[in-house]
């Protein structure tokens, strides 16, 4: 028997009218914006889009009503974000509250927590941060130093987190500290949802290759947590943050963020150049099969299931595709095609080629992924 599945997943016949409603309202949203702010859109932070999607009630799609969301299903959530992916609609202000920090409160935060923060981040009023990553702590979690002592009523951190996806305009962060030493290196982590305005917190941006901002390094200096704000059970922070990397690993995102070059060269394509046709197909191809397994760990988180593994495959094969992208495109485009420096298509590919090396460093390097298959798969 295989140690892993990817079952097949039919969207049914009546999720058609789902699609044609979102695709229809992101194209309205989306036509003015400029094909390089397409791409990689999930990294892209517009707080009026994140407002528009919820008054539409499309942030926390899946949460019950009680917590503002709108109970609908994991396949109808599937599709909306794929539409804004392959749209290119900037989604990165909400996009990691609503992917993995909302369903962890769910899962493992107390009432007066999610009464607090699940129904803001459903309104667009509050952003989250993934506090995982520390300079020594990349995607070797087990490795994070950063410290939480209880002193009186609260608990008081220090330390530091790097590449912390807009933490310079998130409002809160679910920080992954030690709390304790433990016998392994896996134990005596916690969770705490961290109010980034707390005073002792020094938020410094990180500049890319592109000039743009979406990395920061974060320090924490004596910085004071109530006691409410730990998340879940103390001590429990590694299960915890293991079960969200599944969210985090195995979404469309995970092969889309260079979509937008593909739809610009499909435009653009020459249609009696037969190694673009051949190319085409190629990408297509493989493109679907990314899909095709993306849906399927969809279906099993949907069924309560943690398909670890499974996620871990998505992401690798995803990011091998999504970084590989750019290149092709831009060997297709040395066979004599004229290509202006200022066309759409040159613009995205030119953005891609620089930013696309990072793909495969967040949500867990390449390296630390296949460990994680290879142990699934019993080769270790």
């Amino acid at each position: 028997m295989s140690p892993f599945a990817f079952e097949p997943v039919t969207l049914p016949a009546s999720i058609l009218a789902w699609r044609r409603e979102v695709r229809d309202f992101v194209a309205q949203k989306v036509a003015a914006i400029a094909a390089p702010r397409r791409a990689n859109a999930w990294s892209v932070f517009d707080a009026d889009f994140s407002a528009a999607l919820a008054r539409r009630g499309w942030i926390g799609l899946t949460w019950p009503k009680a917590y503002g969301g709108a109970a609908r299903s994991a396949l109808e959530r599937y599709v909306l974000l794929e539409e804004l992916l392959a749209a290119g609609a900037p989604v990165g202000a909400h996009w990691i509250a609503d992917r993995q920090s909302g369903p962890a409160l769910l899962r493992y935060g107390s009432e007066a927590q999610r009464q607090r923060f699940l129904p803001a981040i459903a309104r667009a009023e509050c952003f989250f941060c993934i506090g995982m990553s520390e300079p020594g702590a990349g995607s070797d979690l087990a490795a994070v130093r950063t410290k939480a002592e209880r002193r009186g009523e609260h608990w008081v951190l220090n330390g530091q987190k790097l590449w912390t996806t807009h933490a310079h305009q998130a409002h809160m962060m679910i920080a992954l500290v030690r709390t304790s030493e433990g016998a392994r290196r896996h134990e005596g982590l916690s969770q705490f949802l961290v109010d980034l305005k707390t005073p002792g917190i020094t938020v410094r941006p990180i500049v890319d290759l592109a000039g743009e901002v979406h990395f920061n390094e974060v320090f924490f200096d004596d910085v004071a947590v109530p006691q409410d704000m730990l998340l879940g059970a103390e001590g429990e922070g590694w299960a915890q943050c293991t079960s969200e990397l599944s969210l985090e690993r195995s979404g469309p995102e995970r092969y889309l963020s260079s979509h937008a070059l593909f739809a610009e060269f499909l435009r653009q394509a020459d249609p009696a150049s037969q190694a673009q046709r051949i190319e085409i197909g190629r990408l297509t191809a493989e493109l679907w099969t990314l899909r095709q397994m993306s849906l399927a760990v969809a279906g099993r988180l949907a069924a309560g299931q943690d398909p670890a593994l499974e996620a871990a495959i998505v992401k690798d094969l995803g990011n091998s595709f999504e970084q590989a992208l750019p290149r092709r495109v831009q060997a297709l485009l040395g066979d004599g095609q004229a290509l202006e420096d200022e066309t759409p298509l040159a613009r995205t590919l030119a953005l891609l080629l620089q930013t696309s090396p990072s793909f495969s460093l967040r949500g867990g390097t390449r390296e630390i992924l296949r460990g994680i298959i290879a142990r699934g798969l019993g080769l270790r």
